[in-house]
């Protein structure tokens, strides 16, 4: 299988000259290396194609943000396999070949993350994806090894292969025909989550998606948008809103969506008491373009073969906030 790695980049020099080293020295081997670059105005391009040379350059015209940036540069690039991966991954020896395997012998198989552990404190998984990532019935997002912002110690506790309902955009392996037959990344969403929709619109056309333990990363996290961004807060819960319309069964529809913005409104106030207004104004913001967006986003739910069902037996707020369970093999 032809793989290509595909790293996006805005003004990223001094990530790419952190972390590029690893890409290549660990991949060349396997796979053909892209930069696609979103319209940089830093010295980004000029530094890979002088200490890079073998690696490939794509240029976007515009900063479209992780989704319009990997759609456009996928265009021009030819391949079986796209992994898709943030300029501050440091990859693995051989963490590949594990995942290439796994391609090879289940076809059912469209989408894999890889074990993703914490750049900084490498004992722990990372925030964005940690051990492959769940959907609670509230919508919102967790992972083996991360629930909210706990972050456990990698005691070897999630080295399988298994089915995961969303694989982390940091590291997200994705079969090019499925990625153009399912028109890619919702470019709506911009960046934060749109990951988690196309997992799931992958299981809509009943394809599988997987983790595979046995190959390793390391990611810095928050590098492009830092965690007390509020921009970052608005994308999440806005983004998080609009996959509850477009992705969740008719069933449950209504329901979810005035708990979750219940539920939101307590965020807020949880912000205004620990004196960060500036993210409960996040929150009302993201909430006036859920507003905004909630029917376009309606059209495209009607265009979804079926809305697969997700994890609607676990409250990750219940579980974590009141019944006090931090750990992944603790939920119940």
């Amino acid at each position: 299988m032809k793989t290509a790695i595909v790293i996006l980049n805005w003004n990223g020099e001094k990530l790419l000259e952190q972390f590029l080293p690893s890409i290549v020295n660990f991949s060349a081997k396997e796979a053909v290396i892209y930069v696609a670059d979103n319209a940089s105005t830093d010295a980004s391009i000029a530094f890979v194609k002088e200490f890079f040379p073998a690696v490939n350059i794509v240029e976007n015209v515009l900063n479209g943000g992780y989704a319009k940036g990997y759609n456009n540069a996928l265009q021009s690039i030819e391949a079986d396999i796209y992994c898709l991966i943030n300029s501050d991954v440091a990859v693995t020896k051989n963490w590949l070949p594990p995942i290439l395997e796994v391609f090879k012998k289940e076809k059912n198989t469209a989408i894999i993350q890889p074990k993703i552990l914490d750049f900084k404190n490498q004992k722990k998984f990372e925030y964005a994806g940690a051990g492959g990532g769940f959907i609670d019935f509230f919508g919102y997002p967790y992972c083996r090894g991360r629930i909210f912002n706990n972050l456990e110690v990698d005691n070897h506790q999630f080295n399988d292969v298994t089915d995961i309902f969303w694989a982390s955009g940091a590291c997200f392996f994705i079969r090019a025909n499925v990625y153009h037959q399912l028109n890619g990344f919702d470019e709506d969403y911009f960046a934060h989550q749109e990951e988690i929709d196309l997992c799931w619109r992958t299981q809509n056309i009943s394809l599988a998606v997987k983790y595979v333990g046995t190959s390793t990363v390391y990611h810095v996290g928050g590098a492009t948008l830092q965690e007390t961004n509020p921009h970052k807060t608005y994308l999440n819960f806005r983004n998080n809103l609009l996959n509850i319309v477009k992705n969740v069964p008719k069933k449950w529809f209504l329901f979810l969506i005035f708990f979750r913005l219940l539920l939101d409104g307590i965020a807020g106030l949880k912000f205004l008491i620990e004196l960060r207004p500036i993210h409960t104004f996040a929150i009302l913001k993201a909430h006036l373009s859920f507003y905004k967006n909630f029917f376009k986003f309606l059209r495209k739910r009607k265009k979804l073969q079926k809305k697969v069902n997700y994890n609607i037996h676990t409250s990750i707020v219940w579980q974590y906030f009141i019944m006090r369970r931090k750990k992944f093999k603790d939920l119940k």
